[in-house]
């Protein structure tokens, strides 16, 4: 089992950053995982056309490669490029399927008279129907790691390797600077249950691929 970081992300604006101008179109870390006969980009965040060329560039794949796609949320940001693998399965945790599913069906339900917004909702609500609830685990060495709190089912995952575990953290470990300074991101679902799940990546990843940053050897555990 190997991985490697496609694209990396960055949020539209950090506030840990003494700078950090004007917003930019956040997107998140995309990252790329292979074991055994499975291929997974986790959260293809990036248009498809830039994406797509960013995979072969880093990998020397395409689409048709793929064969799941992993997604840490639901967040737009974490998917801008997942029409570009329609053969792949897609996954997300069964949590955040459900309650974003409520969500989606109880407004779109309710939304009277703007049509432009139903036909919106009604293009959220298939994707998320296409994506499957995932398995605790997704190939060998590749397990679920549950991190609730930002959304209402935010979910990385742990790689298990021989000496060492790396846990691609999704929003849970933004960038650098939160984890540095054991924050999580405004505007969180749960902030309570958000800082529990980051305070436990941290207690379990030897490396972390933040939601929008590049990967790190966790500063709480030093190198190993």
């Amino acid at each position: 089992m190997d991985y490697r970081i496609i694209s990396i992300g960055a949020l539209s604006i950090n506030d840990l950053w003494d700078k950090h101008g004007p917003a930019r179109t956040a997107h998140a870390t995309t990252t790329l995982i292979r074991s055994g006969d499975k291929t997974i980009l986790v959260d293809p965040a990036l248009p498809p056309q830039v994406l797509v060329p960013r995979l072969a560039e880093r990998s020397g794949l395409g689409p048709g490669d793929i064969t799941d796609v992993f997604l840490t949320c639901f967040r737009p940001a974490h998917r801008y490029g997942l029409g570009a693998f329609e053969n792949a399965d897609w996954y997300i945790s069964e949590q955040e399927r459900e309650v974003v599913g409520r969500e989606l069906l109880a407004r779109f339900e309710h939304e009277e008279g703007d049509e432009e917004v139903r036909d919106l909702l009604k293009q959220e609500i298939e994707v998320l129907q296409k994506c499957k609830a995932a398995p605790d685990t997704l190939a060998e060495q590749v397990d679920l790691f549950p991190s609730f709190g930002f959304t209402p089912g935010t979910c990385g995952l742990l790689l298990s390797h021989n000496r060492s575990t790396t846990v691609i953290a999704g929003d849970a470990a933004p960038t650098l600077e939160h984890i540095e300074h054991g924050k999580v991101l405004k505007g969180c679902f749960d902030i309570e249950q958000a800082q529990t799940s980051l305070t436990e990546i941290l207690e379990v990843a030897d490396e972390i691929v933040p939601g929008h940053d590049n990967a790190i050897v966790n500063p709480m555990r030093g190198p190993f």
